[in-house]
């Protein structure tokens, strides 16, 4: 009886929730979106700031100033947090999932690249008869320094706290 319970209540709440919310009203979507797309938009500018040159490349390139990844993840989950709170299992799992990706943006990622700098030189070193000689070069700008994570951070959870201000000042309008 009391899992008959569970159950209609469980279904009750599942067939009000998807009917009375959408994707454009997930403001944890919407926040790990924007932030995403200001941060591959800041790119742009900073790439100019450093080379003094536009590189429309960076709108969907990885790697730079600020990392994108972080922004996301952490706009996700300071999202889930203004909305659920922080004590929530929601936020905990997307807390998790931010520091594994910022971690592997300046740690794994990063090493990648490096090698892949040592990897071209060492192809390009090579003799004109070396098989590998013609070879495609690797991606080298794959990860992030630690001060491209924490801006990417930074950025995350601001646009998910001036988002949460807007949703909010909505709300009681």
């Amino acid at each position: 009886m009391m899992n008959q319970d569970a159950e209609a209540s469980s279904s009750t709440t599942t067939s009000h929730y998807s009917s009375s919310s959408s994707i454009l009203s997930n403001y944890p979507l919407l926040a790990a979106l924007l932030s995403f797309i200001l941060a591959q938009t800041i790119k742009v500018f900073t790439s100019w700031y450093r080379d003094r040159r536009w590189d429309l490349k960076q709108l969907v390139g990885s790697g730079g100033m600020p990392s994108s990844h972080s922004a996301t993840v952490t706009a996700l989950a300071a999202a889930i947090g203004l909305q659920e709170g922080f004590g929530g299992s929601m936020f905990a799992i997307s807390l998790v999932i931010a520091c594994v990706v910022m971690y592997d943006a300046f740690g794994v990622r990063l090493q990648a690249g490096r090698q892949a700098e040592v990897l071209n030189q060492i192809v390009y070193e090579l003799p004109a008869e070396h098989p590998l000689a013609e070879s495609i070069p690797l991606r080298e700008l794959l990860g992030h320094t630690p001060p491209q994570v924490i801006a990417g951070a930074v950025l995350g959870l601001t646009t998910a706290s001036i988002a949460y201000l807007i949703v909010m000042a909505r709300s009681r309008a």
